[in-house]
């Protein structure tokens, strides 16, 4: 079965095992996760449930926003996301997803926006080489070489080159995480070790692609 749910990131804690060996883990917040919209192969050709979380003021929702949650007769939410899931028929408008419907020892992937590190060059960045660093060396951390390039009036470095520029802030996802620990009564997932973003950036919790890989 197919099972995802949204959250928000609260930051990293430790705890210990029954066997007194401490284990790092990430908290996140959860539960309540509400069914905006399902999309059925018949009305979209896809199979798909629109799930929301988040509290957000009315008069900060655009008109075509509250016109969508107006049509599910729902409350406005902060973070929107669809999900594939195979059973997503299963799901009605206005359903509830809580943190339950994971367990202690499930894998999941985690995905999130990873966090924004500024202008970086390409060793950070890249991981590039170092020149040499004698004294008599002119390229001690730059890109080096620009390899090919387009010729003409025009000319320009091919798109995809990697070279210095902004770090961070993508669309990161880690697969084949741990649950350590759902707490039903407070809306919180422990996952073992640490996910992408800052704290209180929200994240996308999904059981893995890769479940039997060893």
């Amino acid at each position: 079965m197919s099972k995802a749910i949204l959250g928000r990131k609260l930051g990293m804690t430790q705890i210990f095992t029954d066997e007194g060996q401490v284990v790092p883990v990430t908290v996140v917040e959860s539960g309540n996760n509400i069914v905006i919209q399902n999309k059925t192969v018949e009305n979209d050709g896809y199979n798909a449930v629109q799930l929301g979380f988040g509290e957000v003021k009315e008069h900060r929702v655009n008109k075509p926003q509250k016109g969508h949650f107006d049509k599910a007769g729902v409350k406005p939410v902060k973070f929107i996301r669809e999900m594939r899931l195979a059973d997503a028929s299963e799901y009605n408008v206005g359903d509830t997803i809580g943190v339950d419907i994971f367990a202690a020892g499930d894998l999941v992937d985690v995905t999130g926006t990873s966090k924004g590190k500024g202008f970086a060059g390409g060793i950070k960045r890249h991981n590039f080489a170092r020149g040499p660093m004698g004294h008599g060396s002119k390229s001690h951390r730059e890109p080096g070489s620009t390899g090919a390039m387009i010729s003409g009036p025009g000319g320009r470095v091919l798109k995809g080159k990697k070279l210095p520029g902004r770090m961070g802030g993508e669309r990161v996802t880690v697969q084949r995480l741990t649950v350590v620990r759902v707490d039903a009564d407070r809306n919180l997932i422990l996952i073992k070790g640490a996910i992408p973003g800052p704290k209180k950036s929200f994240v996308v919790i999904k059981n893995t692609v890769k479940p039997g890989k060893k």
